[in-house]
């Protein structure tokens, strides 16, 4: 088993803000960005080229109309789980269930193209059994968040829109400060496709 933790990418969900600005038939995960290293590819894409290769076990969520992010995702070495639901409590728990052997799991959201690897990186060494880590910046936290083995169980019973921030209280949470505003930064609206952190 892999010293590091199980990557989870969260892409189930449909986008609503940004399919109000940008039009019904407008999916951010597929529209193209241009990321950190200036080469324009996308959002998803930059998602997961920015996955280190330290980090070989890779499960995306995400629904069974999406099929050019299902090939993203496989072409980038990712179990992909197909589920009918973009609730992100559903999307968790189907994930972890996907890898329920891992020694944990990292979470990033498919709307986050701009994280530097080496952030990526910092959040998920280290991680014990029960721990949290949580990059922080500006005092504010982010993603990705990392999720020790032991919580598990709980990262299953997950369900409908209920994230995990709730399972805070039943870790020990490790705040990770980061230089790295990527961290903060999710493509709700097409504004959001250019990063100025």
């Amino acid at each position: 088993m892999s010293e590091w933790p199980c990557v989870v990418i969260l892409a189930a969900g449909q986008g609503s803000r940004y399919r109000q600005v940008a039009g019904a038939g407008q999916d951010k995960l597929l529209a193209p960005c241009r990321g950190r290293d200036a080469v324009v590819r996308p959002v998803l894409e930059q998602v997961l080229s920015n996955l280190p290769a330290s980090l070989a076990r890779r499960v995306l969520v995400t629904t069974a109309d999406r099929h050019e992010v299902k090939a993203l995702a496989e072409a980038y070495g990712c179990q992909v789980v197909l589920l009918d639901s973009p609730g992100m409590g559903d999307s968790l728990a189907a994930a972890v269930a996907a890898c329920a052997d891992a020694r944990g799991w990292l979470v990033l959201l498919g709307d986050m193209p701009f994280i530097q690897p080496s952030s990526i990186e910092l959040v998920a060494q280290g991680l014990g059994e029960r721990t949290i880590r949580v990059p922080v910046h500006g005092g504010t936290y982010g993603h990705p968040v990392a999720f020790g083995a032991a919580l598990g169980p709980a990262l299953q019973g997950l369900s409908g829109d209920r994230g995990a921030r709730p399972l805070f209280a039943l870790g020990q949470v490790v705040e990770v400060a980061l230089e790295d505003a990527g961290v903060l930064w999710d493509v709700d609206v097409p504004q959001a496709l250019v990063f100025s952190g």
